[in-house]
């Protein structure tokens, strides 16, 4: 399905060079504010270009500003690039500020007015696609969870799948994937969902104090041990016991936990009574245990009992368009619950946040987020906001041959559609608006596989 662009340009003979220039969108054009807000309207565009001067005014920008003002308030969600005279990047500067995603100066090259068309064009896709995902609503459990790439949407396949089976579950992955969220998710999804999940980190919790955290412990076991206390195993039971960083669990306790989960019954700390409990027990960590395992640092029988089922989160970085689709959720949470008036990223800013690795994932892409609400001067986040600065010049150094930088958008646009379609060539070729063919050609040409 072709993107949808609108041209707001009272040139007519400029009106004919850009909309030849989009063979890959549904274009139309529009010559002053009345026309083009009909066809805002009509056609609900993903990306508008708007020239400043328009009628009655178009050796000035006061008219132009105003359409801005008002497909921003009609239609958010739209991409605007804003059209300028050379050098005037006051205006430009402004139209960024009032809400405008990027600005391209006159004279027009349409082949790179083209290139930031398409880029306008997958971020409004991608904003699209994870607006869909919220709204699936309870009918599907995976609340919480945001995704656009094809490796986060296998692991939510995965997660439906495991989460009816009565299994123990290892979720393994980087700090800061998003471990705690699939937990949850299998916890709404599966048939105790009405019953309690108890989460325990395991790395938190002095290895002296972590067995009664765990079992609990009777009346007078201990100094300070003024009441019989339930442990987290017993808390959960009927529902799910979730173990973070299982991997720091220490060797003593690691027996006791096999034990539990073979006989399916506890002794409190100080205690003599079997107490049977009826639990599903989910895992995590960020650790490698079978080194561990090597290392002696973790029972090999605990691992193959808490491994019947596994799921492995990537890392940001390896998950294509997740960056950019999270970032904006971020955005409008904290904007809302920091009352902030910001309204989304600069271009830069998008740019930064798709070509840095993310170490620390999404745990750092939301606190870099939430810090550059607060320090936003504009309604839009810029590069200096999420100090991102360094990515961006890096990223600058890249080549400015046209036939290089054309090849790049066209390999990145495959593998991403890819993503999206998963793996599906045909959903792939019309989402890239070709023939199966030209696709299968350009696949080999970038050493693209399906």
């Amino acid at each position: 399905m072709q993107s949808k662009l609108l041209v707001v340009e009272d040139d007519p003979g400029l009106q004919s060079q850009l909309r030849w220039s989009f063979e890959d969108f549904e274009v139309a054009v529009a010559e002053d504010r009345d026309s083009a807000l009909a066809q805002l309207r009509r056609l609900e565009p993903a990306v508008v270009t708007l020239d400043l001067g328009l009628p009655p005014d178009p050796g000035g920008v006061s008219q132009g500003f105003s359409v801005l003002q008002e497909i921003l308030a009609l239609a958010p969600d739209t991409k605007v690039i804003v059209v300028t005279g050379h050098d005037d990047k006051n205006n430009a500067v402004r139209a960024i500020g009032m809400g405008a995603y990027d600005f391209f100066e006159k004279p027009i090259d349409p082949e790179l007015l083209a290139m930031a068309v398409q880029r306008a064009a997958k971020v409004h896709a991608l904003e699209q696609q994870n607006r869909r995902l919220e709204l699936c609503g309870s009918d599907v459990a995976l609340q919480g969870l945001i995704a656009a790439s094809a490796e986060m949407l296998k692991v939510c396949r995965t997660i439906e799948k495991l989460a009816p089976v009565d299994v123990s579950t290892l979720i393994l992955g980087d700090s800061g994937t998003g471990k705690e969220v699939l937990v949850k998710a299998l916890h709404q999804l599966s048939e105790r969902r009405a019953a309690r999940l108890v989460a325990i980190n395991c790395a938190a919790i002095p290895e002296a104090l972590l067995e009664s955290e765990l079992f609990g412990y009777e009346k007078g076991a201990f100094t300070g041990a003024v009441k019989t206390t339930l442990g987290k195993i017993e808390s959960a039971d009927g529902g799910m016991l979730f173990l973070d960083e299982v991997g720091d669990l220490p060797l003593p306790l690691q027996a006791k936990l096999l034990r539990f989960l073979q006989e399916r019954v506890i002794e409190r700390v100080g205690g003599r009574k079997e107490i049977p409990v009826d639990v599903r027990v989910i895992c995590a960590t960020h650790r490698d245990l079978p080194k561990l395992i090597q290392s002696g640092d973790f029972r090999e029988d605990l691992y193959y009992r808490i491994n019947e089922a596994t799921v492995m989160v990537p890392a940001l970085r390896d998950r294509p368009g997740d960056a950019s689709v999270l970032s904006r959720a971020f955005l409008e949470r904290f904007a809302t619950e920091l009352k902030r008036p910001v309204k989304g990223f600069t271009p830069e800013a998008v740019a930064a946040i798709e070509a840095y690795s993310w170490p620390g994932n999404v745990r750092e892409l939301e606190n870099r987020v939430k810090r550059a609400v607060i320090m936003a001067d504009t309604a839009r986040v810029t590069v200096e906001d999420l100090e991102l600065e360094d990515v961006l010049e890096a990223s600058s150094q890249e080549p400015l041959n046209l036939r290089e930088v054309r090849e790049k958008a066209e390999s990145r646009a495959i593998l991403l559609a890819l993503s999206r379609s998963n793996s599906n060539v045909s959903k792939t070729a019309e989402m890239l608006g070709v023939t199966r063919p030209t696709l299968y050609n350009l696949m080999r040409k970038y050493s693209i596989k399906a």
